[in-house]
């Protein structure tokens, strides 16, 4: 069979005709409103007809397929090196975690002095002192270690906090870049799983 007896021939069309939903047609179609496919063809696929031969399909697409469903999909791993730090962006990101870090402090050391004056620790501490003889200038424990007396002083010692961790880690930023630049950094090999 010849290529030209295989391909069924077009007909010309004289007049334009109504296009009929369910057939679809070409994107210029007030110059050809002819369906690109005939009834009998959308009947076949809508009857699920066999599939077009293997001639019709690009074989790197076909290739492809059949290999991503017989074989496992492999993990992709990516080889990197982290050669540089912005110091910048460090200082940024340490200040505002060691601020958290300092909320956070605060918050746990008012907690637990609140338990232990509602379980009575500083009394019992105080009358336990007061029954040894060793209290020879009235020292009472629950004022010396008042609520406001705790507070002031666990913010004072988060406000050092976080000047020193803002500055070591800047500093430790300057010096991961300067040693990085000697040896190439960290090297880190990355797995998509």
């Amino acid at each position: 069979m010849s290529d030209e007896q295989s391909v069924p021939q077009e007909e010309t069309v004289a007049e334009a005709q109504p296009v009929q939903p369910g057939h679809r047609t070409s994107r210029s179609a007030a110059s050809s409103p002819k369906p690109l496919i005939s009834e009998e063809q959308v009947a076949e696929h809508e009857a699920g007809a066999e599939p077009a031969p293997a001639a019709f399909k690009p074989a790197s697409r076909t290739a492809k397929s059949n290999e991503r469903k017989s074989s496992v999909p492999r993990a992709r791993r990516m080889k990197l090196s982290l050669t540089k730090i912005d110091p910048w962006s460090v200082t940024k990101v340490s200040f505002l975690l060691s601020i958290a870090g300092a909320l956070i402090q605060v918050i746990a050391v008012a907690l637990i002095w609140l338990l232990l004056n509602s379980i009575g620790l500083f009394d019992n501490i105080t009358q336990i002192v007061s029954t040894t003889g060793l209290d020879s200038g009235g020292l009472d424990i629950a004022s010396f270690f008042g609520i406001g007396k705790v507070l002031s002083a666990v913010t004072i010692f988060s406000i050092f906090e976080i000047v020193l961790v803002t500055v070591l880690a800047t500093i430790g930023a300057f010096l991961y870049n300067v040693v990085s630049s000697l040896v190439g950094g960290v090297h880190l090999t990355l797995g998509d799983d």
